[in-house]
Formats: C-alpha cells, sequence, structure tokens
C-alpha cells in the first residue's frame, strides 16, 4: 500500500499532580495517565470533477495511530474496501483543529467513491461504544468482504489460549504506566503476538489493529487469534468478522449480540480468559482446540 501519511507527535500519556492518601495520610506525587482526547475523522473524494470533503465521526480516543484508526473505522463500517482507494492520510494544521492533531483527513484516489450510506450513524460516538448513535441494528450488521473467502483449517492447543491473557498484559506498555487503557491483539496459533494497539477505547484500540493489517495487505486475518483486555461487545465481533478474523478471545465477559453475531459469522469465541479457564460461547468450523 503506497499512502502518504502525516502525523503529530503521539501524546498517549500525560502526567499529573495528585494526593495519593493511605488512612489518614496524604503524600503529594505524580501519576501518568491515559490522555482522552476526540478525533474527527473526515473524509475527501472527487465526485464530478469537483473534491468534497465529509466529516464521518468523532471519537474520544488516546492519540497515537490514528492514521490506523481512522483507516481501520472506514474499513470496519464498510465506507472504504480496499486500501488502495486510500492516496493520503493527514492531520489538520494546529491552527485549523479542535487542537494539535484532533482532526484527520482521509483523501482517496481520484475515481474512488466512500459508501456514505453504511456510516448510518450520529456525528459523535463516546470511547465506550462504537455502536452509539447508530439508526439501528440493521445498520451495523456490515457484510464482511471477507465472509465468502476460503478459510484454512486452523488447531490451537489449550496451553496456547491459557497464556494469551497474559502476553497480552505482558506487552501492553500503556497499561502498565496508567493502569486505564484497553488492547486489541493479535497472535499466531503459536502464541506469538503479531499486531498490539491500545486506545481509552476498546473499539478505537480494534480499528487501529485492523488499520494497521489493512495498510500492509495482511487481511483477511483468517489465520490468527484476536484477544481483547476487556468484554466482547457487538460491535468488536461486527469489526472482527469485518477483518475475517475466525477466532476471538476476550478478557471479559461478551453480550448475547456478540454471541449472536459470532454463530453467523462462523467465529469461535471464548470469554472469561484467564486463570488457565475461559467459557466457549461458539466454536468455529475452522478452529480446533487441541486439548492437551
Amino acid at each position: 500500500m503506497h499512502m502518504k501519511t502525516f502525523s503529530p507527535e503521539n501524546r498517549s500519556v500525560q502526567t499529573i499532580e495528585i494526593v495519593r492518601m493511605k488512612g489518614s495520610d496524604g503524600i503529594s506525587c505524580t501519576d501518568e495517565v491515559s490522555v482522552e482526547e476526540p478525533l474527527e475523522i473526515r473524509i475527501s473524494f472527487e465526485s464530478e470533477g469537483e473534491r468534497h470533503t465529509r466529516n464521518i465521526s468523532v471519537t474520544m480516543r488516546t492519540p497515537g495511530n490514528d492514521a490506523e484508526l481512522a483507516l481501520g473505522f472506514l474499513f470496519t463500517e464498510g465506507i472504504i474496501s480496499d486500501p488502495q482507494q486510500v492516496k493520503r492520510i493527514s492531520h489538520l494544521p494546529a491552527a485549523c483543529s479542535i487542537s494539535t492533531g484532533n482532526v484527520i483527513t482521509v483523501e482517496l484516489a481520484g475515481g474512488c467513491i466512500p459508501q456514505l450510506m453504511n456510516a448510518d450513524r450520529n456525528f459523535y460516538t463516546t470511547s465506550s461504544c462504537g455502536v452509539c448513535g447508530k439508526g439501528s441494528i440493521d445498520a451495523i450488521r456490515t457484510v464482511s468482504p471477507f465472509r465468502d473467502t476460503e478459510r484454512k483449517k486452523q488447531r490451537v492447543t489449550l496451553a496456547v489460549l491459557y497464556r494469551l491473557a497474559e502476553e497480552l498484559r505482558t506487552f501492553q506498555n500503556n497499561f502498565s504506566t496508567t493502569g486505564g487503557i484497553h488492547a486489541s491483539g493479535l497472535f499466531d496459533t503459536g502464541g506469538h503476538l503479531l499486531i498490539l494497539r491500545e486506545d481509552v477505547g476498546r473499539h478505537n484500540a480494534l480499528d487501529k489493529l485492523i488499520g494497521s493489517a489493512l495498510r500492509n495487505g495482511q487481511l483477511p486475518l483468517g489465520e490468527q487469534i484476536l484477544v481483547l483486555s476487556g468484554r466482547a461487545s457487538f460491535e468488536l465481533i461486527q469489526k472482527a468478522a469485518m477483518a475475517g478474523i475466525s477466532a476471538v478471545a476476550a478478557i471479559g465477559a461478551p453480550s448475547s449480540l456478540a454471541v449472536e453475531l459470532a454463530k453467523e459469522f462462523d467465529m469461535t469465541l471464548l470469554g472469561f480468559l484467564r486463570d488457565n479457564r475461559f467459557n466457549t460461547y461458539n466454536e468455529s468450523s475452522h478452529i480446533e482446540i487441541i486439548m492437551e
């Protein structure tokens, strides 16, 4: 994928002054917190000889990997379908944006028209809910371009599955620093970490991961395992399905709609993956868990 990307400095962690209480004693010290700032995603495209710019979404996110976030968001929402459609991704100058780097524009190549009818959402979404503002459940049941792609049968052992949660935590740099950030990690069936992205919004972390895979030509991800640091909600399973992922393991619980969608897309869905245990909510015909 050959696209130009212009990004500001990464500002994912901030040091602040606090008072730490223990019993009746208070000590002045510093603490590090995850930065949360709005990111406005815009898309620019040509139509009938004129260039148009549309505001697509505002999401609360942790700065860093913003180009991947925008790319992953547009793909998982079905607005674009191929990385070759993207010519340039750039942040607006500080004087033109909410604050430095908080407006990002995805410029499409000539002749590429975005599928804006798929963006049936309100303009603002929170960091904790990627579905808030959707017009209906039907509007977010986006059909994955890899739904009918032939997938190879994969095998993964219990030993590998049991260590994925700890592996994810080990590589979560910002979580170790702040204790308050979500992560999405992509592993191979041998338990080796391939991609990890963090964000205050769980859906943003996954969009960043999928955006990274998309721009590097790694989709579909049918031979890998996605590990989520928190719960598995509908929008995360929908995004995973868009990327062709066959197996999702969550540290937390899945929702009923997440289970329903996992079954619809023949996706293995595991929950409460920790302390050498997990619950299987759906088992894909493409993933075999070896009991050894």
